[in-house]
């Protein structure tokens, strides 16, 4: 078993990151304010579908893998904080757009729901980061077995992130319409994502040239 403090510590990492806007929020918002909470909560067992994925790999060797290829590890850390600065631009921008702004959306059925959540996790590179880059950090060797030490790492990641994207989702519609009749305080929203993101963005970045 991991040690608490690299539970907690790790708790609060995977806490910042699905409180930071990014694919699977904006799809999970687009999907709840277009077709509806239960919209909204069948995209997210996609998105579920996704975090298993990414753990399973993780826990089976895939970021041992990586972490031998300095060139790979590295490439696949500056593509995410490449990335990560592109949403940066994408909500600060004029013009920029809120992931609580209304969009219209085609009326997707449950299973294409259930689909377009995984993919769009799958494809969703600050989960790769979490899994690819930062999980390996909160492991020990000399406490127990690595599987099991990623496994439940893993599961806490799922936990949190499954808890605070569904409450999102069951309050898009509430957020979208506080924002839209106080254009001050979408600003401020927009702004205020677009700072959090170019942060890890260079976080990130730093830490490849570190490495």
């Amino acid at each position: 078993m991991p040690l608490p403090s690299s539970l907690l510590t790790f708790a609060f990492v995977s806490l910042g990151m699905v409180l930071t806007p990014g694919p699977n929020m904006i799809y999970l918002v687009s999907r709840s304010i277009t077709q509806g909470r239960a919209a909204g909560l069948v995209s997210l067992g996609g998105v579920a579908l996704g975090f298993v994925v990414y753990m399973l790999s993780a826990a089976f060797g895939i970021t041992a893998l990586l972490s031998a290829v300095p060139f790979a590890y590295d490439a696949l850390r500056l593509a995410g904080a490449a990335y990560l600065f592109y949403l940066a631009w994408q909500a600060v921008k004029p013009g920029g757009r809120s992931p609580f702004q209304v969009r219209k959306l085609a009326v997707d059925g449950p299973r294409k729901l259930f689909v377009m959540g995984f993919v769009t996790n799958l494809l969703n590179p600050k989960i790769a980061m979490l899994y690819l880059a930062l999980l390996p950090q909160f492991i020990d060797p000399a406490a127990g077995s690595v599987l099991t030490q990623s496994l439940v790492l893993g599961a806490i990641q799922i936990a949190i992130s499954i808890s605070i994207n569904a409450a999102i989702a069951m309050a898009a519609g509430t957020i979208a319409l506080f924002l839209a009749t106080r254009p001050s305080w979408a600003l401020v929203q927009r702004y205020l994502m677009g700072t959090v993101l170019a942060g890890l963005a260079m976080r990130m970045a730093f830490e490849a040239r570190r490495g």
